[in-house]
């Protein structure tokens, strides 16, 4: 009797590793990362370049093809948006219509398009109104001309710096990490300067906030093997991209591939 019970429990353990042996090969073959794109956008300047305009922009995120698109739009403004363009076809919502990627661009393909919107910005109306009014008392304050002068010097180097490339709005070079470079002149000194005291319209504050949808969204659908399109001013694209590349499960696409093929 001994020797039947050790029998059968040999053959239990033993049916207990099969079984948990392909458990874990099923569970790793299901992990697949999911495809990352960063597409830098110009907002109003997409109504007058003569190359990346909206047009461009539609070709460009067809090509693309994403499952989802993580927006430029806050949370608490995207029902009204998406309630207004169900309504009418058209985008009324105040902080969505300035910018024409979302309402000449991703609302009106939604329609022939398989891909979820996804609201990310960690804009608020509060937030952005006290940025203004702080930055203004900075600049008329004589006691921070100093500092207000170092951020327009850096301005100032950061745009002819852009100018110098000869590049300037071409999708191409907005989508490089020199790019992102020139660009961090003028904004690093900006949030050297002034992030703290700007609160969460601080650069560095209002990027996390921002991130901080970002990754809510990553995580939700972590390794469901899709593709995630993060549409924002190109200005944040830096910052963005080094928060993602410290994450191991995701699959950071170039965009230089998809603005060949629109070519």
């Amino acid at each position: 009797m001994i020797h039947i019970v050790r029998s059968f429990s040999a053959v239990f353990i033993l049916l207990a590793i099969i079984l948990m042996s392909c458990q874990n090969t099923n569970t790793t073959a299901t992990k697949t990362n999911n495809e990352v794109l960063i597409l830098g956008t110009i907002h109003s300047g997409h109504l007058t370049d003569s190359i990346y305009n909206t047009a461009y922009l539609e070709k460009l995120i067809k090509e693309i093809n994403p499952d989802y698109i993580l927006a430029e739009i806050p949370p608490d403004r995207m029902q009204a948006a998406m309630d207004g363009f169900l309504r009418d076809d058209t985008i009324s919502e105040p902080r969505v219509l300035r910018f024409p990627e979302y309402v000449d661009v991703v609302f009106p393909i939604m329609k022939d398009m398989n891909f979820e919107i996804i609201p990310t910005a960690g804009w608020t109306r509060p937030m952005a109104r006290e940025r203004s009014e702080k930055l203004r008392a900075i600049s008329k304050d004589a006691t921070r001309q100093e500092d207000w002068k170092a951020y327009q010097n850096a301005n100032s180097l950061s745009d002819s710096t852009y100018k110098a490339t000869g590049k300037v709005d071409d999708p191409y070079f907005i989508h490089t990490d020199e790019y992102d470079r020139i660009q961090d002149i003028a904004l690093q000194e900006y949030n050297r300067l002034f992030n703290v005291e700007l609160g969460l319209g601080g650069w560095e504050n209002i990027n996390i906030a921002h991130y901080w949808h970002i990754e809510k969204a990553l995580e939700k659908h972590r390794y469901k093997g899709k593709r995630m399109l993060i549409i924002y001013g190109a200005g944040h694209k830096g910052w963005f991209m080094r928060e993602l590349r410290k994450r191991d499960d995701i699959t950071l696409l170039d965009m230089k591939p998809f603005l060949d093929a629109i070519q």
